[in-house]
């Protein structure tokens, strides 16, 4: 590595990528490869995106050793990172993925949603929310995640956690 920080972080980022798609062309080899519908088996997608991962890292690795990331812009935000707002967006998807199977896909994807727009909310220096505010976010993320839901389940016909058994919720 180099003694050029930036240079010796950019790398790291590129072999981090070539380190994530290699392990999941490693996991991919355990998904079936047996073709399904339209010739193409359920492991096709995922070694397809290890390969392009691999792929992008080597070139970022490439980037940052011939010179550094030359069209890069000077970082924006804050100095130091907001762990308040972070802290929100995280709690988001812990909530969902901890609640999903609880409160189904729906609202539990809808608490994840109004929990990370309060994250970024304070992260712009903006009030988290008054009741209100909450409310309609939580009116919002249901107003996404309802018709994902119902396009996966039911159109697609791929089985998503359901807070009834009736399959519309």
């Amino acid at each position: 590595m180099s003694n050029n920080p930036s240079m010796t972080g950019q790398t790291l980022v590129g072999v981090g990528a070539l380190i994530i798609g290699a392990v999941m062309a490693y996991g991919a080899t355990f998904i079936s490869s047996e073709a399904g519908y339209a010739g193409v088996g359920p492991n096709a997608l995922p070694w397809l995106v290890s390969v392009v991962l691999m792929i992008c890292g080597a070139w970022l690795v490439w980037e940052a050793r011939s010179g550094g990331y030359r069209e890069m812009e000077a970082p924006s935000g804050a100095e130091r990172a907001d762990w308040h707002a972070a802290a929100w967006v995280v709690g988001g998807v812990i909530a969902n993925a901890s609640l999903i199977t609880t409160l189904g896909f729906i609202l539990s994807c809808a608490l994840c949603f109004a929990l990370a727009v309060r994250g970024l909310r304070i992260s712009e220096g903006k009030a988290g929310g008054a009741l209100k505010a909450s409310l309609l976010d939580l009116v919002t993320g249901i107003c996404i995640a309802a018709p994902v839901f119902w396009l996966f389940t039911k159109l697609l016909a791929i089985n998503l956690p359901g807070l009834t058994s009736s399959g519309w919720l």
